[in-house]
């Protein structure tokens, strides 16, 4: 998703802390992207690949689509206070340990979908520390923040990269976006909440009760300019998103994203933890400015 149109995703959704930046596009399985740079904005961003409306029969025909297109969206005010609650409730952890399985679609150059699975495994302390390993179909990476340096690293080939680091989580979510064309692990968590309107939800419906791995959940089904969205929630005292599901439906090929997260809400870990001491056969590399980013 183009970086503007999921910030807009993620802002209306009025949730808190960071969910997973994800990224279903379009390209060639086979095209490839220097190692210092997540593949296409890494796991997060979905495809912005545009499609055009099919013709209408007539004028007529056209307008009866649209009217029964729009009566058949709901904006239910439970649905949207939902994602307030999970926001309220996730802006008071300052710690987080989150592992997450994943699958993301990419569509190849003749409108096919593939899908590569992996793992993501995080550690995050509020406002500027962070520890992540991404492990997919097609790369390994570990992503480190001990809030100075930001530093990533490519395991199976050893090359790294660093640069200095903002002061906080959500600061680095958007310089990497914007400047490297790179997505922080799980950055939704960390845009969540920012914003104080849901304006940009057009649809918004509680779909019911759900399990995800043992766990009892509600299930919403959102629906935004250029992608459909779905989120299970946990039940009780403790609202956490526990699966993400993003559709582009500005794509005909339909990609989508899913996260499905485990939680542990009281970490152990030490200031260590978050530093990066390269391999010392390791090879520093620069991360690969995208043609709109600016000078440091």
């Amino acid at each position: 998703m183009h970086p503007d149109l999921w910030r807009k995703t993620v802002a209306a959704a009025v949730v808190v802390l960071p969910l997973m930046f994800i990224s279903c596009n379009r390209q060639s399985v086979a095209q490839k992207q220097p190692v210092g740079e997540e593949q296409n904005a890494g796991a997060a961003r979905v495809g912005t690949t545009g499609t055009t409306a099919p013709a209408q029969p007539d004028a007529a025909a056209a307008s009866s689509t649209a009217t029964a297109s729009d009566a058949a969206i709901e904006r239910d005010a439970d649905a949207i206070k939902a994602l307030e609650d999970m926001s309220n409730y996730l802006r008071t952890l300052k710690a987080i340990q989150v592992h997450a399985t994943t699958s993301r679609d990419e569509v190849l150059v003749d409108g096919q979908n593939v899908t590569f699975s992996g793992t993501l495994d995080m550690i995050a302390e509020r406002p500027n520390h962070l520890r992540a390993e991404v492990i997919n179909d097609k790369q390994q990476r570990m992503y480190f923040d001990d809030g100075k340096t930001f530093s990533v690293w490519a395991r199976r080939v050893n090359y790294y990269a660093t640069i200095p680091a903002p002061p906080t989580l959500r600061e680095l979510a958007d310089k990497l976006s914007d400047q490297y064309n790179l997505e922080l692990p799980l950055a939704d968590l960390f845009y969540w909440g920012d914003s104080k309107t849901t304006a940009d939800i057009v649809g918004a419906i509680d779909v019911g009760a759900a399990q995800v791995d043992g766990t009892t959940c509600e299930h919403y089904a959102f629906r935004q300019k250029g992608a459909d969205w779905q989120v299970w929630i946990q039940q009780g005292n403790y609202p956490l998103p526990r699966k993400l599901v993003i559709t582009t439906t500005t794509d005909p090929a339909r990609p989508r994203f899913t996260s499905v997260m485990t939680w542990n809400l009281a970490p152990s870990f030490d200031d260590a933890a978050f530093t990066f001491q390269p391999p010392k056969d390791a090879k520093k590399i620069m991360f690969g400015r995208t043609p709109t980013g600016h000078s440091e």
